[in-house]
């Protein structure tokens, strides 16, 4: 259950970041798939996340405390066409860093908008997760603009996209900021990660 969120900080250095002692999820997805929105349902704190109308105002790697426990991270959306061919590589680089060198980052969400077909952009993300050998959970958005069958459709497209590439289809689930729904589910998956990240670190006391 999350009792408690804040914002840490935002920055683009890896080496800038919070000590890495704590199990970190970081959220990503395509502009305009609803990140801050869903960051701020599974929270349950309104505001948390900075939510606009303009695509890509996620610029920055910003930090959330749940708990005192663990860390979000809201990461920029990539794909954002308007963005300048310089600004999309400084993110690009930066979010590559950090999803490579952040040692205490448990797994990737990335979001993907269940109104749409399969789109290139997030199989091409996913492929390069499994390149980097960095685990990751899809969140499929939006739920509540369309009907579940609808939804369920074009998961198991995207299902059938990713088959190409990987032997298993990774944990999924789908979600809506405005109901809530699939919130609490993301949130028991994070703590199943927590539990076992905390008895790997426990001192062993039988020395």
């Amino acid at each position: 259950m999350i009792k408690t969120a804040s914002f840490v900080c935002s920055n683009s250095r890896v080496d800038k970041l919070p000590a890495a002692d704590k199990p970190e999820y970081a959220f990503i997805g395509r502009s305009n798939v609803g990140k801050s929105s869903l960051i701020n349902a599974i929270t349950n704190h309104k505001g948390l996340a900075k939510t606009s109308q303009t695509p890509g105002k996620t610029q920055l790697i910003n930090h959330f405390i749940i708990n005192n426990e663990w860390y979000i991270v809201d990461l920029p959306g990539y794909g954002y066409a308007k963005a300048s061919k310089t600004n999309r590589a400084q993110w690009e680089k930066f979010i590559r860093r950090y999803l490579n060198l952040r040692e205490n980052l448990q797994c990737v969400f990335v979001l993907v908008d269940s109104r749409l077909s399969p789109q290139k952009i997030d199989l091409d993300f996913c492929y390069n997760l499994g390149e980097w050998a960095i685990p990751f959970v899809l969140v499929f958005t939006k739920a509540d603009k369309q009907s579940q069958a609808k939804s369920k459709k074009n998961m198991e497209d995207f299902f059938t996209a990713l088959s190409e590439w990987f032997e298993e289809i990774p944990p999924h689930f789908l979600t809506s900021s405005e109901s809530r729904s699939g919130c609490d589910e993301i949130t028991a998956f994070i703590e199943d990660i927590n539990t076992r990240f905390n008895s790997a670190a426990a001192p062993d006391t039988n020395d």
